[in-house]
């Protein structure tokens, strides 16, 4: 099993060079290919608001700064993926309609990576964030400072679907690790698992894992987050918004504890 195609979509602004830098650092252990996808505001969005069958003055002079700013941006995107020097890089930039066309890349992509800022809502790709995790459903490796494969990975497990789903995809990430500890937290989960299971599931693939139970706590994220940095965990593996989203927003949620935190980088699926 392995990776072969890594995709960073980009906003045209300085966070490209950084995510372009985290998805080559993905990419390059596969021999993948990273597909840098520039992701502009979409002119149809803005459409509604000009009115039907109309454009003032004021709404044509938006109109064409609106187009502007996406060509400049298509530049800026496009300077950042060729500075990746990265024989494999493929560079697209989406059209109107941009989020379908996002969803299409996204499909044929086996790992969509993004820096931290999105993944807190901040910035012009926290739509696009949100898109690829809970209503693609594809796995996001959320970059943050120290990312490196073949390092240590913590995977975090209730037995659930969203976690299973999670410790599955990121099989080709563990193949190459050097450390993998399954964590798990019983009280903070009404179902009950055997994380020995998720152990034995790695071991038919050729995958050695430890396994280290949270027992003293039933809030799982804090104790999630302390086990991954006393493992020295480049990457934590999880499951991603098991409740409804719309409570883990209100109420904050594991994943949203994991996304604020300044832990090791994210591998998330749901």
């Amino acid at each position: 099993m392995s990776w072969a195609r890594i995709m960073a979509p980009l906003s045209g602004g300085q966070g490209d060079a950084a995510a372009v830098a985290a998805a080559k650092l993905i990419a390059e252990p596969f021999g993948a290919e990273l597909a840098c996808v520039y992701t502009p505001a979409d002119v149809a969005d803005v459409m509604p608001w000009m009115g039907e069958g109309f454009l003032g003055g004021v709404q044509t002079t938006a109109l064409e700064s609106l187009k502007e700013a996406t060509a400049a941006g298509e530049g800026n995107a496009r300077k950042a993926s060729d500075a990746a020097g990265y024989a494999r890089t493929r560079f697209v930039a989406l059209q109107t309609p941009v989020w379908a066309g996002l969803s299409a890349e996204s499909r044929l992509s086996d790992v969509v990576v993004f820096t931290s800022d999105p993944s807190k809502g901040r910035g012009p790709l926290a739509e696009a964030f949100q898109q690829m995790v809970a209503d693609e459903q594809r796995p996001v490796l959320i970059a943050k400072p120290g990312l490196k494969v073949g390092g240590a990975v913590v995977v975090a497990w209730d037995g659930g679907r969203e976690a299973s789903r999670a410790a599955r995809l990121a099989t080709p990430l563990l193949e190459k690790a050097s450390r993998i500890v399954i964590v798990a937290a019983p009280k903070a989960s009404s179902r009950s698992f055997d994380p020995a299971r998720l152990k034995a599931y790695y071991a038919t693939r050729g995958i050695e894992a430890e396994v280290q139970l949270l027992t003293d706590t039933g809030d799982a994220a804090p104790a999630i987050l302390h086990a991954a940095a006393a493992a020295g965990a480049d990457v934590l593996v999880a499951g991603a918004f098991g409740h409804p989203r719309l409570q883990e927003f209100i109420f904050g949620g594991t994943t949203r504890t994991l996304l604020n935190s300044d832990g090791p980088s994210l591998f998330l699926s749901h």
